[in-house]
């Protein structure tokens, strides 16, 4: 007799370390050949034809059933300073098309504080309530062992989607990504992205096609998206992108913070993003507000940014003052525009200014020497009788206060 075939639906749940998979999509799109960003539905489509080959299963009767992204994510007034709100929001949008749940914090001075417990507990909370066959994650942190280990006690196997590389950023400093060898060595299926998405022999895969955003694609392009798709959120040594002969600008820093800053440009409302890594010949310590400087305007994965920023004058320079100083020339300039329009109403301020500082200065010579004869005089004259007496009753009383 025929065995049926295996028709119970096999349940996936996706869980992505949201700065990991950014950090992973940006070396993809500003560093690797491909110069394309990952696609969050050529993902999905990836993982359920693994699954299913892992599995030994049909692709149809695999299916993702849950995802959720965590991420740390910036306030909104400091998102809209750095101009990525808009961005946030189309990738929200793309969340959305593809069922993900979307779970943020705070972003702090320190980056991401608290997001991989959130993540490990929601993983393990939703496997035993929903009875996933196979989790999913995509991270390379070592901190998520625990995690795996507690989920492979309920009989759940388990997906990783690492990536290791390495690569010299336009500072020429060695940056290198390796996903944990404790964290793959824990896992049910383990799977190196990059020697895939590398491999010669699955260059016409569609399934890895598929795993990036094809240029050409529109915003219903399906699996791609021609937008951005990942914001940046944490201050970082991203790779810049230079125009051709861009000509240098002028501007005024309006804010500094920890390793990036803002400059004011001619635009009204328009602030330039640049970060401590495209300073020349001066150091990001050395900078102070309403310092004047010179910049390239240049783009990132953010948008607009300025590169090779230089000091042309600092706020103690003279052609270059505080805003504060500014306001106290307006004020005195007012206050000159209003002695003039008194002078031309016939009001002689100078002179009330005068008279007024002449009830401050000391006495002439004439006023201290009839001072000086009043006194003399007391000093001759005799004392009278009533006023000795008075004397004598004033000296007695202290004495016997002194007793």
């Amino acid at each position: 007799m025929l065995q049926a075939p295996e028709t119970k639906l096999t349940r996936i749940g996706v869980f992505y370390d949201g700065n990991f998979f950014y950090h992973v999509s940006n070396y993809y799109k500003y560093v690797h050949p491909r110069r394309a960003r990952l696609s969050v539905a050529g993902i999905h489509e990836f993982i359920k034809s693994q699954v299913a080959e892992s599995e030994g299963v049909d692709p149809r009767y695999c299916q993702v059933v849950d995802a959720h992204y965590f991420r740390g994510r910036l306030g909104a007034q400091e998102a809209e300073q750095r101009q990525v709100l808009m961005s946030e929001r189309v990738f929200d949008e793309i969340l959305m098309r593809e069922g993900i749940v979307t779970h943020y914090l705070p972003l702090g001075a320190r980056g991401e504080k608290g997001i991989d417990v959130w993540l490990a507990l929601e993983a393990f909370e939703l496997t035993v309530l929903k009875h996933f066959n196979v989790v999913v994650l995509i991270a390379g942190d070592g901190d998520y062992v625990p995690l795996i280990r507690k989920i492979n006690t309920l009989g759940t196997r388990i997906m990783v989607l690492g990536w290791d590389f390495e690569y010299t950023d336009n500072q020429n400093n060695k940056r290198r990504t390796v996903t944990s060898v404790n964290l793959l060595d824990q896992v049910t299926y383990p799977i190196l992205m990059h020697t895939l998405i590398d491999d010669k022999t699955r260059r016409n895969d569609p399934v890895v096609h598929n795993l990036f955003v094809r240029p050409d694609s529109g915003s219903n392009g399906g699996s791609a998206y021609s937008r951005s798709e990942f914001p940046a959120e944490v201050p970082a040594a991203e790779p810049w992108e230079k125009p051709p002969q861009a000509e240098k600008r002028r501007g005024t820093i309006q804010s500094l913070k920890d390793g990036y800053g803002f400059i004011r440009t001619d635009t009204p409302g328009k602030n330039m993003f640049f970060h401590r890594t495209n300073l020349l010949d001066v150091e990001f310590d050395d900078l102070c507000e309403y310092d004047e400087v010179e910049y390239i305007p240049g783009m990132n994965d953010r948008g607009e940014c300025a590169l090779d920023v230089t000091r042309v004058a600092a706020v103690g320079n003279a052609d270059r003052k505080p805003k504060i100083f500014d306001i106290e020339d307006e004020l005195e300039e007012e206050r000159r525009r209003q002695i003039e329009a008194a002078k031309a109403q016939g009001l002689d301020f100078d002179e009330e200014e005068d008279s007024y500082q002449d009830q401050d200065q000391t006495p002439d010579q004439d006023e201290i020497q009839e001072k000086d004869e009043i006194q003399e005089e007391d000093e001759d004259r005799q004392p009278t009788e009533e006023e000795e007496q008075r004397n004598f009753s004033h000296a007695s009383s202290l004495s016997i206060w002194e007793e």
